[in-house]
Order: structure tokens, then sequence, then C-alpha cells
């Protein structure tokens, strides 16, 4: 190579030498800043997601709460945290994170005094604009009684001054799609030979609740779900699983239990006399499910009546109903999962009532000729 080109090539790389060492510090800095607002981003977005969203999504139930003229911002956010007590999260996930937040927002000197109604499915800006308005919501408390069926349950409603949608309240009942959010219902089959009525028969569950004024009927829905997922425990589903039932069976099966018994220890002799009977795949022949049949309530059917073709006829068809004839409380369900094991292991077949309306409690028998003599004495009784 001439002197001259091998002049201008090593000038050039000296260049790009000197060029070089000019840009690395600098663009160093530029991707340790993008590092930097990278990592800020998404630990801003994870604390965030973790503490200024709501402490659980799911859960409407309402939280009555006090705001006194006195408290600070931080003992806002402190009593927020220990709305259900100390040691875990209330209504929001942190107070250091609410007490950024009203700071930087500008809000922690408008927070009203007064008393509001909140709940764990609501996020920090939404519990701070309810905390700066001082007009809380009104709120209706109805309460849903062990056994009402969902035409129950509207009722009650309804007498509680909740002007739900009758027609959306119903069709909610029958809708899978809008309720994706609980296992157990997705987990139910329908089946094309036995109908239900209502998909959600059973699982609404039996409790005193407040709700908003104007709570729609999703929202209504959505809190009596909420409840039945904390009431039917692991535990619960273990049990059922041990029995070789799905939690629909289980739920089937404490509706009938509901409906039939009134007194606590029947409640566990009863289920004794279901399972004998499933277990020797006999019919169970309750009027329960009969009056749930034919909309009728009853102590006596014809046998024109205990004919009718209905999937919830236990009468006419061995096995559960097609699905839920009630709603049943805990004391249902914990029977349908541990019936009376003397009665499961002497064989009782048959109960019926006995001198109504002074004794609710159930006479039981092991053969149908025990059964029949009792029928005969107590009968006079259940007009």
């Amino acid at each position: 190579m001439p002197q001259k080109e091998q002049n201008e090539a090593g000038g050039s790389r000296a260049g790009i030498r000197g060029v070089w060492r000019y840009l690395r510090p600098v663009l160093g800095v530029v991707l340790s800043v993008a590092i930097a607002c990278g990592a800020l981003y998404y630990g801003l977005h994870s604390v965030l997601d973790r503490y200024i969203s709501p402490v659980d999504a799911k859960d409407a139930a309402p939280v009555s709460f006090v705001v006194n003229k006195s408290d600070t911002a931080s003992e806002v956010a402190q009593n927020l945290y220990n709305a259900f007590g100390k040691g875990q999260p209330g209504v929001i996930a942190n107070t250091a994170v609410f007490k950024v937040y009203v700071d930087f927002v500008g809000k922690a000197n408008k927070l009203k005094a007064g008393t509001y109604v909140l709940s764990r499915n609501m996020d920090i800006p939404e519990i701070v604009d309810i905390l700066c308005e001082g007009t809380p919501p009104a709120t209706v408390t109805f309460k849903v009684q062990e056994g009402y069926t969902i035409s129950g349950i509207l009722w009650s409603l309804q007498q509680a001054g909740l002007k739900t949608d009758e027609q959306a309240f119903l069709k909610l009942c029958n809708d899978k799609a809008a309720f994706s959010g609980f296992p157990f219902l997705q987990a139910i089959e329908p089946n094309p030979k036995k109908p239900r009525d209502y998909l959600l028969e059973g699982y609404l569950f039996p409790d005193t609740y407040k709700v908003f004024a104007d709570a729609t009927p999703e929202s209504i829905v959505n809190k009596m779900l909420v409840r039945f997922n904390e009431m039917f425990t692991e535990d619960d589903i273990a049990r059922a699983k041990e029995l070789g039932m799905s939690i629909d069976d289980v739920v089937t099966l404490a509706s009938i239990i509901e409906r039939e018994a009134s007194v606590t220890d029947d409640f566990y002799k009863v289920s004794a006399v279901f399972h004998n009977r499933l277990a020797k795949g006999e019919p169970l022949g309750s009027c329960a499910t009969m009056q749930y049949a034919l909309k009728v309530n009853k102590y006596v059917y014809t046998e024109a009546e205990k004919k009718t073709d209905s999937p919830y006829n236990t009468y006419l068809y061995a096995g559960l109903p097609a699905g839920p004839i009630c709603n049943p409380g805990k004391l249902a369900i914990e029977a349908a999962l541990h019936p009376n094991q003397e009665y499961v292991d002497e064989g009782y077949f048959y109960f019926c009532n006995m001198d109504l309306p002074k004794n609710k409690a159930l006479i039981f028998a092991k053969t149908a000729e025990e059964h029949a003599a009792n029928v005969e004495k107590y009968s006079k009784y259940w007009s």
C-alpha cells in the first residue's frame, strides 16, 4: 500500500477510535437511563397492580367506614387497612401507597368526615373520590332465608325496596358465562334429559346482605356467589370427593334436606335416609322436590301428582333431581356431607312428619311397614 494511503487509513481508524471514546460514556449513560426507566416502569406497574388495585376484585360486600373530623390522611389510611381488624388488608392493601397517592393528587386535606360504604373491590382512586365527596350512597339490607328459591330471593329483594329488574335477574340466574370466575358454576354440565329451571339455584347463599340502593342484578348475584364460595370450604370439597359426589351433587342433596328438615339433628338423619336410598338406587321420594316441580306447597300429594313428568320428580325418577330445589344454608350442606352414620349403618329408609305444627321433628323408620304405621298415626295432623 502506498505511504499516502496508509497514512489516510491510519488517520481514519484513529478518528473512529476518537469518536468511540467520546460516544462510549454517552451511550453508557443513555443505556443506564433506559434500563433505569424500564425498571421504574415495571416497578411502578407492579406497585400499582399490587397496592392501588382492589384488594379483592370479586368481593363486593359492603363495609361501613367512618372518617372522623380530626382524622389525618395517615389515620384514614390505617383505618382503611384495618377495616376487618388489625394485621390483615381491609379495604386497601398498603397504607403508605394510599398516603403517597392522596399527597400526589393533592387530596390529603380534602378527605371529608362522615360514614361511608366501601368494599374490597374498589381501587384506591375510587375510595379517595368517595371520601372526598362526603355524600356516601344509600344502602339497603336484605335477608335471604335458608331454603329460599330464586323466586323467593327476588321477592326478598323487592320487599327490601330494591328496584331490581325481575327479568334481568332471572335471566342472570341462567347465565353461566356471566360468572366465569366461579369454578363451581363452570363445573356444572347441563343434562338435556334433565333441564334445570335455574342454573344458579342452590348457589345464592342464604345470609343478610347490604348493597347500594342502586345495585345492579349482576352485583347482587355476584355478592351471593362470593358468599357461597367462602362457605363451601376446601374441606367440603375434599369430603365431597370422598363420597364420590360433585359440588353440584352435594348442593342438590343439601337443598332437599333443607326443605325436609327443621330440627338440627334431623338434618343429618334425613341425609342418612337419602344416602341409603341413593346407594340402593331407590327413588328419593321427597315431597320437597314435588313442591318445586309443581310449584304447589303441601304435605301430601296424590298418586296422579306423583306421576307428573318432571326432572325434579323424585317419586318418578331415581337418583338426584335435575338440580337444587332451593338455596341451602351451611347446616344442610354439612348434613349432606356428613350423614348420621348410625342411621346409615342401621338402614333407615323412611321418615315423615309428626303432629304438626306443634312438633317439627320427624319420625324415622327402617321398613315400609313401620313407615306406613307412622303415616297412619300422624297424617291427620298434616292438613
